[in-house]
């Protein structure tokens, strides 16, 4: 069952683990460190992608270094510069400034890949809805199609909302394997807002028949919500930025379909973007 973490200081401990109680296949730590500051982290088993989210760090993967990754001073000025770190490999990433914040987002992965650089430029941006529908987002595909052949299962992106605005609309969900229709994957939101006093509501639910409790809940920066089955609609409040860390791990493939509730798919010709957005995390 879907389940929400609350913001707290993790201290650089793993926040999501593969075989957790909601998710199986999914990880996810927050690294956040001065200048001159390190952190090591091995997880057998899965792929590995750190993300600078703010300040610049230097990141070692096994023999492999990558140095002066991050350009921006949060996640409000500009593209995430990245770096894939294959699978099972010792990872090492130290902070060459302050306020250095790090995502890392993993899945479960037999396959040995090679670890690469995702820089700003390579990052592919789709535009979604509109204000006139209340739905405007911009979806950045981090690892998305430029990882084809070079990474698992994983899919990793960011997502800007505007204030007042949904996203995950209209509701859809991607719990069972039956391709070409849906496929299977987790999924992982971790929530920023501008200004951090904002907060959003998260919608799940199931409509299977069986009276499933919908869940709805309150959204406020730095919680994080685990989804593993239902369809999950998104609501940011009005004048508040949004801003949603996307982990998404497919369970036998890395080709996400969507499957939008068959209640609201006349919605689907009124909200621009949608095929586009589909077509992206393909």
């Amino acid at each position: 069952m879907p389940r929400l973490i609350r913001a707290s200081d993790n201290r650089n401990q793993p926040l999501v683990t593969p075989r957790g109680e909601v998710t199986a296949l999914s990880y996810f730590n927050l690294l956040r460190l001065r200048a001159g500051e390190s952190h090591a982290l091995e997880v057998p088993g899965c792929e590995l992608l750190c993300v600078v989210l703010s300040g610049q760090a230097d990141i070692t993967v096994g023999t492999q270094s990558f140095s002066g990754v991050g350009r921006r001073v949060d996640i409000w000025s500009g593209n995430a510069d990245s770096v894939y770190c294959g699978t099972g490999a010792r990872v090492t990433v130290r902070a060459t400034r302050d306020g250095t914040e790090v995502a890392v987002a993993g899945a479960v992965c037999a396959t040995r890949f090679a670890p690469f650089r995702i820089t700003p430029e390579e990052v592919e941006m789709v535009e979604v809805g509109s204000h006139d529908t209340h739905s405007r987002r911009r979806i950045f595909h981090i690892l998305g199609q430029n990882g084809a052949g070079r990474a698992g299962n994983l899919l990793v992106s960011e997502l800007y909302g505007d204030a007042g605005c949904w996203s995950g609309y209209p509701p859809h969900k991607h719990d069972t394997e039956r391709p070409p229709d849906e496929t299977d994957f987790e999924e992982t939101y971790h929530y920023r807002y501008r200004p951090e006093t904002g907060f959003g509501a998260q919608f799940c639910y199931q409509n299977d028949g069986g009276g499933t409790e919908p869940q709805v809940v309150m959204t406020r920066h730095g919680d994080t919500f685990l989804i593993d089955r239902g369809y999950h609609p998104t609501l940011r409040a009005p004048g508040h930025e949004g801003y949603i860390f996307t982990i998404l791990v497919g369970r036998h493939q890395r080709s996400l379909v969507q499957f939008f509730e068959p209640t609201h798919t006349h919605l689907l010709a009124k909200i621009p973007g949608i095929q586009a957005m589909r077509d992206k995390f393909k």
